[in-house]
């Protein structure tokens, strides 16, 4: 296919003057947009989809046009280029697709309702107005809404609402089709206003209590005034509106002024939400937040560019939430969450590379695989931070800020305005890491006395060397290694002088900030764990994660791995517990359901975990500290995992005295009491209650912990049920709905049902959620749970004809070979990993 046209190359609009008139009752709306802007050519269009167009005015005249549904456009002629004033009437339908204008659903004292939203990103605002709807085209706007208005609603949009009845927004600033936003319903609010006066707020439907508002609002206040700081650049709207949607497939979208979310990452019980969760959601928050700056004052030109907008505001979460709550120490959870994700993802030959070029339009939505444009590219932008430091990469945002606001940039800007701060050729360096795809092994050896250095691209599975390089920030722990390593291999000296000269042990990465694996000789990791008393947590959570990064990929084995996981276990460090456990997971791959090698795991398991378990015990202290409450969930897992009786008998203890309040028990603990009643103590009675539980509640760390318990059962019936819900919104709302699948498909027991579930039902999926960013992630987390030779057939069978779909064709290319590796992997390291935990336990 040939390079992408771009409508702004035939008009560049102006401002718009948008009316919607929307009936909720019959799910329809009308609308009139007018637009001034300039045609470059006398043959013009402008996007839409699934709009009945009515009427085109070209300067108050009326002209033909025509549609073509596969570009999703209406064009027609105008009689002169230059500046010109276009008028559309068209009508439309609201949809169920959580895309363009959409009703979301909840209920509050049994009574249905429904809130109204939207979700315009990537390229859904042409769903409700006709446009330019491409990231290029910044415009001014206007709104007016008119709906079938019932008393004491709100009505929220990107700027304040100027002239009720009609409600009329005053005009925006210049800004993307895909950041205008509004909503409308019953709505409940909790305000305050920054230090520079931007009033901040939150709201929710009234399904939640009023107090869940308020950590929210202190996070999305002090987050605005830290980044107004940390930008040295205003926050440029009167307001920041956070809004809780019931129905919404991502996670949030940072809407400028009117940020919208997914009501798990917004809203939370201040007297009974884990730790986890409030770090959780905090991230999210200062997430969206760091994209009014990065993403909506400057904003990339085009979806090629879209790791501009994400990768950095990635990043950012995390610098936000450092400053905010240095308690939580926050760079921890980078380094369990976006580290390993990314490190997986782009070992994998055929992986998107951070900079995508975009031709087909189709394509655009497949682009946001999280693993890469969010969480490599937030990787790499560390990398930077740690290489340029942060007053250098203060100093350049500001001068990019200031040189890009209300327009667009490309990454070359970014580096221009990084590397004149810093005086380094950033742009060189990170081109090596954005435009090709995959990440280098280091292996470190002693070669003729010498030590060296030597990069090679890093592969879990099949790969094709194609003698990529990067330049790596080394990061060492001794004085005569370089910065950057920008060749293939680099002698370093001297081993023995350079050893005595530094007194420890030699190491790369340091801090774990290069986008890297470094693989060293047994002797040279011999040196390291026979010091590593002397290792911080980031360390140790390292050396775990790159030992099994580099046991997925053959360079090293399992079986060499799990002697290390004892030595490690009593850490008191949440991190280094969580990636321990992570290793732990990856071996259940290996053994078969009931058998020997099973039970022997269990009681390994049960090894590692059976101190920890006894340090902490079941019932949060008020001593614990923040690592406490974050290793208790992980130790008591692996506890049930191993069916420990004692873990058992107290877990179903505390759910005995709590049935009648699981609300208010523990959101450290619940989840795992519930899922042990399930799993050991099951009734039917206990099914239906948490199921009807699921249903009511609008807690949702309560419904998620109920999700893990109910698909965990042990009983085919139950299993079978579950999966008949889900094209039931009424129990399992769409954008839920992936995770039960998964977590289905993630039971031995339930497997075969949501595997014959989503080939049955690929069809009704496609029509729910096809046109969502999310769909792909369906392929994405089924090849996660797949693990068998019979297994890859089938997906194989199933999934290769559908290569040729628009959006799907990477994907499955993709998770064909993550399947393929695993069961590689199973069949090279299966009988090693099984003697090796049978030695440990003789």
């Amino acid at each position: 296919m040939g390079q992408v046209s771009h409508l702004y190359d035939l008009f560049q609009p102006k401002h718009y003057q948008i009316y919607l008139d929307i009936n909720r009752e019959k799910k329809t709306f009308t609308g009139v947009t007018k637009i001034s802007g300039n045609a470059s050519q006398k043959e013009i269009a402008l996007h839409q989809k699934f709009l009945n167009i009515l009427d085109v005015k070209v300067n108050g005249n009326s002209t033909d046009f025509k549609f073509d549904d596969n570009s999703e456009t209406v064009s027609f002629n105008v009689p002169n280029t230059g500046d010109l004033d276009l008028e559309v009437s068209y009508s439309a339908k609201l949809t169920d697709s959580m895309m363009g204008i959409y009703p979301s659903y909840y209920e509050v004292d049994g009574v249905k309702k429904q809130l109204i939203g939207t979700q315009f990103e990537t390229t859904f605002a042409r769903q409700a107005f006709p446009s330019i709807d491409e990231p290029v085209a910044k415009a001014t706007f206007d709104l007016a809404i008119k709906f079938d208005e019932h008393e004491g609603e709100t009505v929220l949009s990107n700027m304040p609402e100027v002239k009720n009845g009609v409600h009329y927004f005053d005009t925006t600033v210049r800004m993307s089709t895909y950041l205008v936003a509004f909503a409308f319903g019953e709505l409940q609010s909790k305000l305050t206003e920054t230090k520079s006066g931007v009033k901040i707020g939150v709201f929710s439907t009234k399904a939640h209590a009023k107090k869940e508002l308020d950590f929210a609002l202190d996070i999305a206040k002090r987050s605005i005034e830290f980044y107004e700081d940390y930008y040295q650049t205003p926050y440029p709207l009167p307001h920041s509106w956070q809004l809780a949607l019931p129905d919404f497939s991502a996670g949030a979208m940072e809407n400028w002024g009117l940020v919208t979310y997914r009501e798990a990452y917004l809203l939370l019980n201040p007297d009974n939400t884990s730790l986890d969760t409030k770090r959780i959601v905090a991230t999210v928050i200062a997430h969206e937040l760091a994209h009014q700056w990065f993403g909506d004052l400057v904003t990339m030109k085009w979806w090629d560019d879209l790791w501009l907008n994400e990768s950095f505001a990635n990043m950012m979460e995390y610098v936000a939430i450092d400053a905010l709550q240095p308690d939580w120490n926050i760079w921890e959870l980078f380094q369990t969450s976006e580290a390993p994700q990314a490190l997986q993802r782009d070992a994998t030959d055929g992986v998107q590379s951070v900079h995508v070029e975009v031709k087909d339009p189709a394509e655009i939505d497949s682009l946001f695989d999280p693993a890469i444009v969010y969480a490599k590219g937030s990787r790499l932008l560390v990398m930077v931070r740690a290489l340029i430091g942060d007053e250098a990469l203060r100093s350049g945002l500001k001068a990019y800020f200031k040189s890009h606001k209300y327009n667009n940039a490309v990454g070359s800007d970014l580096w221009k305005a990084l590397g004149e701060a810093s005086n380094l050729d950033i742009g060189s360096i990170m081109n090596s890491w954005l435009e090709q795809p995959g990440y280098p092994v280091l292996n470190v050896n002693i070669k003729n006395g010498h030590l060296v250095v030597e990069q090679n691209q890093f592969f879990i599975g099949e790969g094709k060397e194609v003698d990529r390089l990067w330049q790596v920030p080394l990061h060492a722990d001794f004085a005569q290694a370089p910065k950057l390593l920008t060749q293939k291999e680099l002698d370093l000296g001297d081993y023995q002088e350079l050893r005595k000269a530094a007194d420890k042990p030699l190491r790369f990465n340091v801090g774990n900030t290069s986008h890297v694996v470094v693989n060293y000789s047994p002797e040279l990791l011999e040196d390291i764990l026979v010091n590593s008393q002397n290792l911080t947590h980031i360390d140790k959570l390292q050396l775990l994660q790159d030992l099994r990064l580099l046991a997925d990929s053959g360079l090293t084995s399992y079986s060499k791995v799990i002697p290390l996981l004892k030595e490690f276990s009593n850490s008191d460090s949440a991190i280094v517990n969580e990636t321990l456990y992570s290793i732990v997971n990856n071996l259940k791959f290996f053994v078969t359901p009931y058998s020997t090698d099973e039970t022997n795991l269990k009681k390994f398991v049960n090894t590692l975990s059976a101190d920890q378990v006894q340090r902490l015990s079941w019932l949060p202290k008020d001593t614990d500290s923040n690592d406490d409450q974050l290793v208790r969930p992980l130790v008591l897992n692996a506890a049930l995992y191993a069916e420990n009786p004692s873990a058992e008998s107290e877990a179903h203890e505390i759910f005995t005295q709590n049935q009648d309040k699981l609300l208010s028990l523990s959101s450290d603990i619940r989840a795992l009491v519930l899922q042990n009643e399930v799993k050991n103590y099951n009734s039917s009675q206990l099914f239906e209650s948490l199921l009807e539980d699921y249903r009511k509640t609008s807690d949702s760390s309560y419904k998620q912990d109920i999700l893990f318990a109910l698909t965990s059962t042990k009983n085919a019936d139950q299993i079978q049920q579950i999966v008949s819900y889900f094209e039931d919104a009424d129990t399992i709302k769409p954008q839920d709905l992936r995770t039960w699948y998964f977590r289905t498909l993630s039971n031995n027991l339930g497997e075969q049902a949501a595997w014959d579930w989503i080939r049955n039902e690929w069809q009704w999926l496609e029509d729910t959620v096809g046109g969502d960013m999310e769909f792909t992630s369906y392929i994405t987390v089924t090849a996660r749970a797949l693990h068998t030779e019979s297994r890859l057939v089938e997906f194989k069978k199933f999934f290769e004809p559908k290569l040729n779909t628009p959006g799907l064709t990477r994907e499955i290319i993709m998770d064909t070979k993550v399947i393929e590796s695993r069961v590689a992997m199973i069949e090279r390291e299966r009988d090693h990993v099984n003697a090796a935990i049978s030695n440990i336990l003789d």
